[in-house]
């Protein structure tokens, strides 16, 4: 009797040690993003980690380090591919020239909203499926609101005033500054405010949100609505190979749908935060919005078409079908666009 007691004992404690830690093991993955903790995209960010957590039923848990606290903004790619972090979000055009393909979708195309901008970049990414990105598993890319010009000092409503002026811009949009006569500084995000408040540039491009969420309302007077030639930028968010592959199917299925909610909730967001951005720029005192007029938006488009051209020609050198990747991108924004 008392054997077979023994025997059930040993039985059970075999069993339980093989079920514990099917029912304990949890997967940690780490989610880098150089967004400050109180931008809306770094708390979309932090929201798609606690959505994992939840919809996983506790199996996947996402550590979040926002503000660079993991790794700066022009490593966070590359900290991916090397494992520093399991997932990061960041900014294609931080790192010129790694990305060619996806370069097209910052041209200046005459974006008007983030959720359009954030479509059209989900759709060429799906439609051309970009070599450069093989090195990681992209989770989603999404694309900030018309980037217009924004200045200290002085007010901009011609080509003519913006000749000279020494403008923070980044990527492609450097190159939009030296088409319209402006002399490009390149800067990350995060060293602008010190540059625009220290005088260092005359003004900067940039998304109407950062305005507030990174307080350069505070720093420039201006803004010119430069819609005929207004840029997106593109930004990542990627996942190590390895620990994307390492996890198990359903939790992939489950990963891969909260994706594609975040994607349209990331394009309303950076909505909602340009509104918010520029009630808080016109908040500041003697802030004033120049629109350009039709005759005057077509001058800038006119001298912005170089950027386009010089692009199709460095991306053909490049090894891409230059013209066919620009056409891919201005088709996936009028698809965007679509009603």
């Amino acid at each position: 009797m008392l054997q077979r007691c023994l025997l059930t004992i040993l039985s059970l404690f075999i069993a339980l040690s093989f079920l514990a830690p099917a029912v304990s093991a949890q997967t940690v993955l780490t989610y880098s993003n150089f967004f400050p903790p109180t931008h809306a995209q770094s708390q979309l960010a932090q929201a798609w980690c606690d959505e994992v957590k939840k919809r996983t039923g506790g199996k996947v848990n996402v550590q979040y380090f926002p503000g660079q606290t993991l790794t700066p903004a022009r490593q966070a790619y590359d900290g991916v591919v090397n494992g520093l972090s399991d997932l990061a979000m960041g900014c294609f055009a931080y790192t010129r020239g790694r990305f060619p393909a996806m370069e097209a979708l910052d041209l200046p195309l005459g974006y008007e909203s983030g959720t359009k901008a954030t479509k059209a970049a989900n759709l060429f990414v799906d439609k051309i499926k970009p070599k450069e990105l093989d090195q990681v598993v992209v989770m989603y890319v999404h694309a900030h609101g018309p980037g217009l010009l924004f200045t200290r000092d002085k007010a901009v409503k011609s080509l003519e005033d913006i000749k000279g002026l020494k403008i923070r811009s980044h990527g492609t949009s450097a190159k939009l500054v030296k088409a319209l006569g402006g002399v490009p500084v390149t800067l990350p995000m995060p060293d602008s405010y010190q540059a625009l408040a220290r005088g260092i540039v005359d003004g900067s491009f940039y998304p109407v949100e950062s305005n507030l969420g990174w307080k350069l309302a505070e720093t420039v007077k201006f803004g010119t609505w430069s819609l005929p030639v207004a840029y997106t930028t593109t930004f990542f968010v990627v996942m190590n190979k390895a620990r994307w592959k390492a996890l198990p199917e359903e939790v992939k299925t489950t990963i891969r749908q909260i994706n594609q909610e975040w994607a349209a909730k990331t394009g309303a967001t950076w909505d909602q935060a340009d509104q918010k951005g520029l009630e808080f720029f016109l908040a500041q005192s003697g802030r004033k919005i120049i629109k350009l007029s039709p005759a005057e938006g077509e001058r800038w488009r006119q001298a912005a078409q170089p950027v386009i051209t010089e692009y199709e020609l460095s991306s053909t050198k490049r090894g891409l079908d230059g013209k066919a990747v620009v056409k891919a991108a201005q088709e996936a924004l009028a698809q965007a666009s679509e009603k």
